[in-house]
């Protein structure tokens, strides 16, 4: 899973094994796929969307406003779902009359189609059908805290806000399509509060009972579970005993990623018999609902995660948490054009705020893996805990190193010796040349191992699960070791770990610079037999620290060498967006969170209760926990609101006021680092606190969305195909770089342009100053420089633009408004492309 962030060996396996729809002579059997099929006819939701405006039109009370949304109570209305279904199933009986099919899905709430399995030339007739709008090839999806609420700042800002922790996200629900849940968790429970604890009125889901999942499972704070993988069941490779057919959470990222939204505040967290401290959700108040759509084994499919989200937004969730990211950048004249963002369009239509992780691709440029405005990005940095390992050698140095595990104390130092040279006589490197990896005690003289210290390589293997800490420690106890000291093979090149737990001491040095230092040490005290050469004495020590103890004085935070990097692209032509991804990091790196009790997705935290990962997966639930507190504030506030309010409140600055930083290479990332542009962390690092009081807010609206779709080149029978609408009902349509957000992004700057931005005021009235930092190679001047807004009113902000030279190199500057009670405003710009006069060939 890409939640660990670490090398990995995929295999992709082309092919699918339908056995229900078997042929007699299996060598006949027609090629067949899962297809995507939307139809022209509206979905129920937009049934939906019309009653409401129908409501208000003649008198309903209310008013309704892109930023004063109607809430979800009463989505669950009665729907023509059922209805929708059946027209499918006559549409299917009619075009394939007589021919072999299977349907997977209908969906009827966010977009009108269903998935099907069928043969191309199948699809290709379903095509031809004057109702279809669109056919769509499936496609794969992948999965892309302790001490993180105080980084934050929640204890003593967001959660006061909102009457202390034990309140902190009640009445909103956060709907994960993830891998599923351990429902036995603690961080789950419903009963660790005195408080009422009811579930909310506007959710309407169910909780799917299993043998895996039985009844029960759920309760007032996991409200609603659900498991979709037809997709992957007509492919085959669907297993039942790994993957769970049930909300149950076979791997283990399901789990941790809703216990960072939502889980329940001071959960010890034990892990390896050694105690971390208390863990909490960002939201631990919010209600939680499941959709899994992601297996241990494969992945996911898009037309799992389709329904999945269907489900999700006729159930009433109020926020959608997506720790997933395509395998590929979607095909087709732009990447915003794929059933997983259109289907959220939708969402966002009907007033769901969508996190996504930004992927673990990083950090090439383009490397985003999220890429629709509609979309709230979410990219990974590190925090300022980390946990310090180290080895004190007999010759007086310190090689530092990773590891949870205890020391060998401070005043005792112990033989070191190399497993290559503690072998029995049955075993030679001849035989097993990753014998060094120490996997099996049995190929070990225990008289030399016992009462010692052993030291194992680290490789590749470990990596890829070939060989696991776990059994190196199995075997050191086998043989009575005192501990473990790994050696990072020199093959291995600045590869950067997690810090592993460890039931004895141990310690893994990561650098291969400091693993050579530790074998000359080794090597140079061997005394060996002037005549055999065989060793008669091993003469290092040295003894282990501990990495136990927490340590809070790094600098933070930093954006993660594997996060995903803008600019936005906007088709695979590489052509870049004119929008802004991500849209801003959290804490994604080394995070401790609830693990499933069978979860096996991370070998070296198999049968614990809480693991700690790190990657995108682990960034995203971050902010869609603190998305909930703002809803509980503002819970009339549109999905582009609540992004505003992060995104505008962010902050510029690591802990000691110094530039955040951001990672630049793979190998050895913390040699390589620059400060962060708007490319590497948007508009900045997430501040839980400021943005519960955002002062002015960048409002957009789905006719915006469909206004910018409908002006990229060619799009009108794609937006068509997709949302049933003509683009010729958009009376004008805009570029990304207008859409209302709250950043610039250009991509292309031809001699100057105007944009606009309108804010609005949410708190009290206040007067504005406005400054801004322009981009190199480019003048800027923003209008007005200061104003007064009343509460409630709206002012535009008119910014010119235009190149002073000619560049392809990206620059990056900023625009701020300064309130006179504190509230400060920041706009991130960015400029591609510059071209400062037009040159013409005569």
């Amino acid at each position: 899973m890409e939640s660990k962030v670490q090398l990995a060996v995929v295999v992709l396996l082309l092919g699918f094994l339908v056995c229900s729809l078997c042929q007699e002579d299996d060598s006949e059997d027609p090629i067949t796929a899962v297809y995507i099929v939307t139809l022209k006819q509206a979905p129920s939701s937009h049934y939906y969307d019309q009653q409401l405006k129908t409501n208000h039109k003649h008198g309903a009370s209310g008013r309704l406003s892109r930023l004063n949304t109607p809430r979800n109570a009463s989505r669950h209305h009665s729907r023509p779902g059922s209805s929708i279904a059946r027209v499918h199933d006559s549409l299917l009986k009619r075009v394939l009359k007589g021919e072999k099919y299977l349907k997977l899905y209908s969906y009827h709430y966010l977009i009108n189609g269903f998935s099907v399995l069928v043969t191309p030339q199948q699809a290709d007739k379903l095509s031809g059908r004057r109702e279809v709008a669109n056919v769509v090839l499936d496609f794969s999806v992948r999965t892309a805290t302790t001490h993180t609420p105080q980084f934050l700042g929640l204890p003593q800002g967001a959660w006061v806000q909102e009457g202390g922790y034990a309140t902190a996200g009640e009445g909103i629900v956060i709907g994960f399509i993830d891998t599923g849940i351990d429902p036995t968790h603690l961080s789950f429970a419903d009963d660790v509060s005195e408080h009422s604890y009811p579930v909310p009125a506007h959710f309407s889901g169910i909780c799917e009972v299993t043998r895996d999942f039985p009844s029960g499972s759920c309760n007032r704070k996991l409200v609603g579970a659900r498991h979709f993988a037809a997709s992957a069941i007509t492919r085959g490779i669907f297993n039942s005993t790994q993957d769970y057919a049930s909300p149950y959470d076979g791997d283990g990222h399901g789990t941790h990623t809703a216990s960072v939204a939502a889980g329940n505040h001071g959960i010890p967290v034990v892990v390896a018999g050694h105690n971390f401290g208390n863990a909490s959700g960002m939201a631990p108040r919010a209600h939680i609902a499941i959709y899994k759509a992601l297996y241990k084994s494969f992945g996911g499919f898009a037309a799992d995660v389709v329904a999945a989200i269907d489900q999700a937004a006729q159930d009433g969730v109020d926020i959608i948490s997506l720790s997933i990211t395509p395998n590929r950048r979607p095909p087709g004249i732009a990447t915003f054009f794929n059933p997983i963002d259109m289907a959220l369009l939708s969402a966002v239509k009907a007033g769901i705020f969508v996190v996504q992780a930004a992927g673990n691709t990083g950090p090439s440029p383009k490397s985003m893996s999220s890429f629709s405005p509609w979309i709230f990005t979410v990219g990974a940095v590190s925090h300022d805990r980390v946990y310090a390992n180290s080895i004190f050698l007999g010759n007086n140095l310190t090689i530092p190193g990773v590891g949870l595990a205890s020391g060998t104390g401070e005043n005792m130092m112990y033989t070191l010796i190399s497993a290559v040279h503690a072998l029995n006589n049955n075993t030679t490197i001849a035989n097993d040349m990753y014998v060094g990896e120490c996997q099996d005690s049995s190929n070990f003289n225990k008289d030399l191992v016992q009462g010692n210290l052993l030291i194992c390589s680290y490789s590749i293997r470990f990596v890829l699960g070939l060989s696991t800490i776990k059994r190196t420690l199995q075997t050191a106890k086998n043989l009575s070791a005192v501990g473990v000291v790994f050696y990072m093979d020199p093959f291995v090149i600045g590869f950067q770990l997690n810090p592993t737990p460890m039931e004895m001491p141990g310690i893994i040095i990561p650098s291969p610079d400091d693993s050579k230092i530790l074998l000359q040490y080794y090597n140079s005290s061997l005394e060996r037999d002037g005549v055999t050469k065989k060793i008669i004495r091993y003469g290092a020590v040295a003894r282990i620290s501990g990495g136990l103890k927490a340590n809070f004085s790094n600098s933070a935070p930093k954006v993660m060498y594997y996060s995903a990097r803008g600019p936005d692209p906007e088709d695979n032509s590489f052509d870049d967006a004119d929008i802004m991804k991500p849209n801003l990091v959290a804490p994604g790196n080394s995070v401790w969170a609830a693990w499933s009790s069978l979860g096996t997705d991370s070998v070296e935290f198999q049968g614990e209760n809480f693991a700690m990962m790190s990657g995108t997966s682990m960034a995203a639930p971050h902010v869609a926990g603190l998305s909930a507190l703002i809803k509980q504030k503002f819970p009339n506030f549109s999905p582009s609101a609540i992004a505003s309010a992060l995104s505008t409140t962010a902050s510029l600055y690591d802990k000691y006021g110094g530039p955040i930083m951001a990672q630049r290479a793979y190998a050895n990332p913390d040699q390589n680092q620059s400060p962060a542009t708007p490319f590497d962390m948007g508009s900045g690092f997430v501040n839980a606190t400021a943005s519960l009081d955002p002062g002015l807010i960048f409002d957009s609206g789905y006719n915006d969305y469909m206004s910018f779709l409908c002006g990229i080149n060619g799009s009108s029978p794609v937006v068509l195909n997709y949302t049933g609408q003509n683009c010729w009902a958009y009376n004008s349509t805009i570029n990304g770089a207008d859409l209302n957000l709250p950043s610039i992004t250009i991509s292309k700057l031809n001699q100057s342009i105007t944009v606009q931005r309108t804010v609005i005021n949410i708190g009290c009235n206040e007067s504005y100053n406005v400054g801004w930092s322009a981009p190199y190679g480019v003048y800027i001047k923003v209008a007005p420089t200061h104003f007064y807004i009343a509460s409630g009113e709206k002012k535009v902000i008119n910014v010119f633009i235009n190149a002073t030279m000619n560049s392809t190199v990206a620059s990056f500057g900023r625009i701020g408004l300064f309130g006179n009670h504190g509230h400060v405003i920041n706009i991130p710009m960015s400029v591609i492309n510059k071209i400062s006069y037009n040159s013409t060939t005569r």
